[in-house]
């Protein structure tokens, strides 16, 4: 399969998925967004190639934090990760990647494919969020409380955050 081929298959899934997506910096680079349930978003690059698809997606930047607790979960869950992988980029930043024949290729493999993408990024977020960024969401929680600000976006956290005296659930 030539990677014009590959590119008409993966614009065709995406097109038919309803997926929001766009071209990527390169010819050969379409960019979809993946809507999550932790995470808001995943943001997904698929590089299609003459041999091979590419896919990476963020999942989180560089813990604050327990560095040796994080990658170890990470590392026991690419246990789990049919043909992707966690990696860390130079400035430490976690992302999921792989790369996958593009003879196999088809509507089937790419819904199959980005959803284990989500699931990589999405499951695992909280938890991330709470090994790598805890004494930052602390800080942040206890800034917010002192100022009367929404504590929206931090109410999953609210049972390890909270202190005495903080405001009751909205």
């Amino acid at each position: 399969m030539s990677a014009g081929d590959l590119l008409a298959v993966v614009r065709g899934f995406l097109d038919d998925s309803g997926l929001e997506w766009e071209q990527g910096a390169r010819d050969d680079e379409l960019v979809v967004a993946l809507p999550g349930d932790k995470k808001l978003r995943t943001v997904v690059s698929l590089v299609c190639g003459e041999k091979a698809l590419s896919v990476s997606a963020f999942v989180i930047r560089n813990p604050d934090e327990n560095h040796g607790e994080v990658y170890r979960f990470l590392l026991s869950r690419n246990l789990r990760l049919p043909g992707l992988a966690y990696a860390v980029d130079r400035a430490g930043d976690v992302f999921v990647t792989g790369r996958v024949p593009a003879a196999g290729v088809d509507a089937d493999y790419l819904d199959q494919l980005l959803g284990v993408v989500l699931a990589a990024a999405d499951e695992p977020f909280n938890e991330l969020l709470v090994m790598g960024f805890l004494t930052s969401m602390r800080k942040e929680w206890q800034w917010r409380v002192s100022r009367g600000e929404s504590l929206r976006n931090l109410e999953a956290f609210r049972h390890i955050l909270e202190r005495p005296g903080d405001p009751p659930r909205a």
